[in-house]
């Protein structure tokens, strides 16, 4: 019965440890795990949409040669459900984001257009202005005037701030203090007045 739960091992006398081979700990090992995906994407094989927060069981290793300020970077695989092609993508801590890498491509990025339409709305906005002197002339007096509405806002702020620093709390109670008397005092007279 005792020899079922072993709690030593047996050594042999002529065991040497560095004749036993080691593990290279920088194999770039790749783990399954369980993941939904982060975008949509489209399979480019066949064609098919695969929609985001789909369920995948996803083998996961870590990107060699690659990091960002020091954060591995990771690359999934997963296989279309349809064609069974490999598709793979990786994290993107930079843009703190996902790129799709092979086998399908992403069919939807909200921010890509979001930037898009404000480098377009930009461009328009130069555009005006180089074919309209008196347009460029009034966006340059509005930007003044903001500027300076924006300096006596902070000069106001700066005199609010100087003041406050020359009161200290000790002041601040005596004088709250002094209310106090003055209103217990006045109170006294208004009983005395009425007692009589």
């Amino acid at each position: 019965m005792g020899e079922r739960k072993v709690l030593n091992k047996y050594y042999p006398p002529d065991l040497e440890n560095f004749k036993l081979p080691k593990l290279n700990p920088n194999r770039c090992k790749q783990y399954v795990v369980r993941l939904m995906i982060p975008f949509t994407m489209r399979c480019k094989t066949c064609g098919n949409h695969i929609y985001h927060g789909k369920k995948f069981n996803a083998r996961k290793e870590t990107v060699e040669g690659e990091k960002y300020l020091g954060m591995p970077i990771f690359r999934f695989y997963i296989r279309c459900p349809v064609c069974l092609s490999e598709i793979s993508f990786k994290t993107d801590p930079e843009n703190i984001d996902y790129a799709a890498e092979a086998g399908a491509y992403r069919t939807f990025q909200a921010e890509a257009i979001a930037v898009r339409e404000i480098e377009r709305k930009q461009q328009e906005k130069e555009e005006e202005e180089a074919n309209n002197p008196m347009l460029a002339l009034e966006n340059r007096t509005k930007e003044s005037r903001r500027e300076m509405d924006i300096l006596d806002v902070l000069e106001e702020i700066k005199d609010i701030n100087a003041q406050q620093e020359g009161v200290s709390f000790e002041q601040l109670m005596e004088k709250h203090l002094e209310k106090e008397r003055e209103e217990s005092q006045e109170e006294e007279q208004i009983v005395d007045a009425l007692a009589k």
